[in-house]
């Protein structure tokens, strides 16, 4: 297949999170235009951070009267995610050149992990699989931030739009993007041990209970996979 081709499978691919994407994007402008934000600075936020979560959280602690130093370690915290996300792929896109790998790594989110990864570990990198996943942080980055300004443009004029429930659409989504991940037991009680600890640190302040969960799912897992190795080894011989 050409890079073109390449470029509009991962756009098609993207649907399914777009679907989640754009209610979740009329919900963040619609807050940030309640929040006193206008709407160059909700855009300018979509355009430039563009990570969902994080923005949601600044904006709930400029409500709160927030210094900068504590959005910006806070939304540190919740973003750390990422390096692990970086890390998974680093095998398929480590050997790029420098230009590709900012601007994908730009454009890496939870969404467009979950597609790439599927793609990465189905075909490997092939000769334009770069192209593919272009096309995919592409689409997800304009669904994202179209809704944000079509959400901020709303924020005044329609009452109440962040009530409206439009956010289980991304819980819907974020459950599309884990169960068809969990392929084998450590995952599976990584996946559910990180659940409890979210639940049970949901009080803790900054968001260091999701931090928490991310430890601990990773722990299990890593721990259940080294136990693992040695019966697999010995399944073997």
């Amino acid at each position: 297949m050409s890079r073109l081709q390449h470029f509009l499978y991962g756009g098609r691919d993207s649907i399914p999170m777009i679907v989640g994407i754009l209610p979740f994007g009329l919900i963040f402008g619609a807050m940030a235009s309640v929040a006193g934000l206008s709407l160059g600075q909700a855009l300018g936020m979509s355009l430039l951070v563009y990570a969902g979560s994080a923005q949601f959280i600044a904006i709930s602690l400029l409500t709160l009267g927030s210094g900068a130093v504590v959005i910006l370690f806070t939304t540190l915290i919740v973003n750390l995610r990422h390096v692990l996300y970086s890390a998974a792929l680093q095998p398929y896109v480590g050997l790029l050149a420098q230009r590709w790998r900012v601007l994908l790594a730009f454009g890496l989110t939870d969404e467009t992990f979950a597609v790439v990864q599927r793609y990465y570990l189905a075909r490997g990198m092939t000769e334009h699989g770069q192209w593919y996943h272009a096309g995919v942080a592409l689409a997800l980055y304009v669904s994202w931030v179209g809704s944000s300004l079509v959400g901020a443009l709303l924020g005044q004029r329609v009452p109440n739009l962040a009530g409206w429930g439009l956010d289980f659409a991304m819980l819907a989504t974020f459950i599309g993007i884990v169960v068809p991940a969990l392929r084998n037991q450590p995952q599976i009680a990584a996946a559910l041990v990180a659940g409890a600890v979210a639940l049970l640190c949901h009080a803790w302040p900054y968001k260091l209970g999701l931090m928490a969960a991310a430890f601990s799912g990773i722990a299990i897992g890593v721990l259940l996979e080294r136990l693992n190795a040695p019966a697999a080894l010995g399944g073997q011989d």
